[in-house]
């Protein structure tokens, strides 16, 4: 008897478009109901699909996925994903954009030999990317942040009277607790600012 067939989608923010995972698990005839999506960072395994998905495999089943970087983080990950779905549970694996990886085919000792090598290869190639894509990110914000560029939300606008405020605390006048208050600040805030109104130079 056939097993069910179903297909997995992961993108890594809410904002991304699973349009091409889509288009190819639709293409293999997944049904729609069998199709599961998460939408969060490949960081950690608590995938709340992933694992219902998971819970539903039976030996005879077929998991679709369109790249091996869909079952996991890392090397390792993608390695332990794969051996417990194929061995452990009894599901067959299709990666449609590497035909190779189809556990459907070969199953003999040579179609085994040769598809656990491509596994290695491109679950390897999968970690080397995403530690490369990292580091470029991290070269380009270093970049930006030497040209002056800053990251985050800008800072709130200053209260009309904190110019006055600021001036009459530092020549004791007044203090910090008085001084936040006429700002409609709690102290902290107002002391924050404060430090980043004299760097400014705008005293």
């Amino acid at each position: 008897m056939q097993g069910a067939i179903y297909g997995y989608i992961r993108v890594s923010s809410a904002d991304q478009n699973e349009g091409r995972q889509l288009a190819a698990l639709r293409a293999k005839a997944v049904p729609a109901q069998n199709i599961y999506t998460d939408k969060q960072s490949g960081k950690d395994f608590d995938r709340p699909q992933y694992k219902k998905l998971v819970k539903r495999l039976r030996a005879g089943d077929l998991l679709y996925v369109l790249s091996i970087d869909r079952l996991g983080r890392n090397y390792k990950e993608i390695q332990d994903q794969w051996r417990g779905l194929t061995k452990e549970v009894g599901a067959d694996i299709c990666v449609i954009d590497m035909p190779l990886l189809d556990t459907r085919n070969g199953k003999d000792l040579m179609g085994t030999f040769i598809a656990d090598l491509v596994l290695q290869i491109l679950s390897f190639v999968a970690q080397n990317e995403r530690e490369n894509i990292r580091a470029r990110q991290a070269q380009g914000i270093a970049a930006a942040k030497a040209r002056g560029v800053r990251f985050g939300r800008p800072p709130r606008p200053l209260p009309p009277g904190f110019h006055s405020a600021y001036r009459r605390w530092k020549s004791g006048n007044v203090t910090g607790t008085q001084a936040a208050m006429e700002c409609g600040m709690p102290l902290s805030t107002f002391r924050y600012r404060a430090r980043s109104y004299e760097k400014t130079g705008l005293l």
